[in-house]
């Protein structure tokens, strides 16, 4: 496995990998009319634009044959006032390639970026009925907040973790 910076062309891979996550990942949480309309060609625009700001790092899990199988995303939302604070937008592992320290590898580099650019404190949204916020718990995050979105129409509870070492 091959965790490496994204680049423009990584954008159509990087598209399947967030559509097939959410289908999977967000399967009985999510709405199945949100999850049908996800499009690879939408989110691959979608990450066209997200490589293009100067204020994210993008990264790549890509397997020995060069498939894209897993991403992760960082930077400092607008809506984040913490001083030297950042966040981890994304991380999403194609099911069939996660419990083999993708995600391990990704968070690895995530931090170590986090690191380089000054930020002490991080921040992470996560749906409370996805089990990944065991994932980030495990890599030392406390819940910092809670809050309700709404998708499609339904109203889902968000939590809000962070961490304050890293």
């Amino acid at each position: 496995m091959k965790i490496r910076e994204a680049n423009l062309s990584d954008a159509s891979g990087i598209g399947k990998v967030h559509v097939n996550s959410w289908r999977t990942t967000y399967k009985g949480i999510v709405p199945d009319e949100y999850l049908n309309n996800m499009t690879y060609e939408k989110r691959a625009k979608l990450w066209e634009q997200n490589m293009s700001a100067q204020d994210q790092y993008i990264i790549v899990a890509e397997s020995d044959s060069g498939q894209i199988v897993g991403f992760a995303s960082g930077g400092k939302r607008e809506t984040n006032v913490h001083e030297n604070a950042g966040d981890l937008t994304s991380i999403y592992i194609l099911e069939e390639f996660q419990g083999q320290g993708v995600g391990t590898q990704l968070m690895k580099e995530m931090f170590a970026y986090f690191r380089t650019v000054g930020y002490d404190t991080i921040f992470v949204e996560v749906l409370k009925s996805n089990e990944t916020k065991f994932f980030y718990e495990a890599f030392g995050a406390v819940q910092h907040e809670a809050k309700t979105i709404t998708i499609q129409g339904k109203e889902l509870d968000l939590l809000i973790y962070k961490w304050t070492e890293i």
